[in-house]
């Protein structure tokens, strides 16, 4: 899976004195998601490409942490920990740490992912961060400075062998809100050793038990030994807002298991 992001970003290059001189950097990240399937002491080497878009040479830094995903799904970062079980950080290898790209260029980065020959069956993680400066920026000055980079991540997942999913569907709740889509919030908690990916389908039947919609689960990441709230709207961009009435909605989601998960619940929409 290839994901790429344009990231534009505005930079205040020193102290408080000089923050109205601005340089507008715009970089592609491609792939945003890699997803490896790898073996105990196998490695695997890949490249992540940034495009410099904008008319200003950009300083990219890159380095490994770790992260993980808060429970509606949004990545949240931390310094690498050797004590999380998930990590891949310590397997990975970066080259280069850091270049100049000019303008209209477009850099290769290379990480090298090295499992190690005792490493467990597991789903195992880490991103590799991309910060922008400068092409002047002196890493030495950080701290006296005020500076507001940019950054981005591409997130790495890491396979090792084939573990077996362990996912339950915990809670299925209905919010409403006038003008608004109404939103199906599924939890799912994850008891198993690796991450897993959701699809399926949500069938919205009306208060006669006629279908009216057939709606498609989002695809996204359940970490492992996690919870997450996976988020359905009852009607897409394209779609109109279902009208007032009783409703009665069945969530079918599929994560590898040999049965899917299914759940249902009932809701009202009532007119304003």
């Amino acid at each position: 899976m290839r994901h790429a992001l344009r990231i534009a970003v505005v930079l205040l290059l020193s102290a408080p004195a000089a923050a109205d001189a601005q340089d507008l950097f715009s970089v592609e990240v491609t792939p945003l998601r890699v997803e490896l399937k790898v073996s105990a002491g196998a490695a695997h080497t890949q490249a992540v490409t940034l495009k410099n878009e904008s008319k200003k040479s950009v300083r990219i830094r890159a380095r490994v942490d770790d992260w993980y995903l808060s429970k509606d799904g949004t990545p949240q970062f931390k310094p690498v920990d050797a004590a999380d079980r998930y990590s891949a950080a310590a397997w990975v290898r970066l080259n280069p740490p850091e270049q100049l790209v000019s303008p209209g260029a477009t850099a290769v980065v290379r990480f090298t992912t090295t499992v190690p020959k005792d490493a467990k069956e597991g789903g195992y993680r880490c991103a590799i961060m991309f910060e922008f400066d400068p092409p002047d920026a002196d890493p030495a000055t950080k701290g006296r400075d005020v500076m507001f980079r940019g950054r981005v991540a591409t997130l790495v997942y890491a396979t090792v062998g084939a573990p077996i999913p362990s996912v339950d569907l915990t809670d299925l709740q209905v919010r409403t809100s006038a003008g608004r889509p109404a939103e199906v919030l599924a939890t799912l908690k994850n008891s198993g050793g690796t991450h897993v990916r959701t699809k399926g389908t949500m069938i919205i039947f009306d208060g006669a038990g006629q279908i009216v919609r057939q709606v498609p689960v989002p695809n996204v990441p359940v970490l492992p030994e996690s919870e997450r709230d996976v988020s359905i709207l009852t009607a897409q961009e394209s779609e109109a807002l279902l009208p007032p009435g009783k409703y009665r909605i069945e969530v079918r989601i599929d994560v590898g298991q040999p049965a899917v998960i299914i759940g249902e619940t009932t809701f009202e929409i009532t007119a304003r």
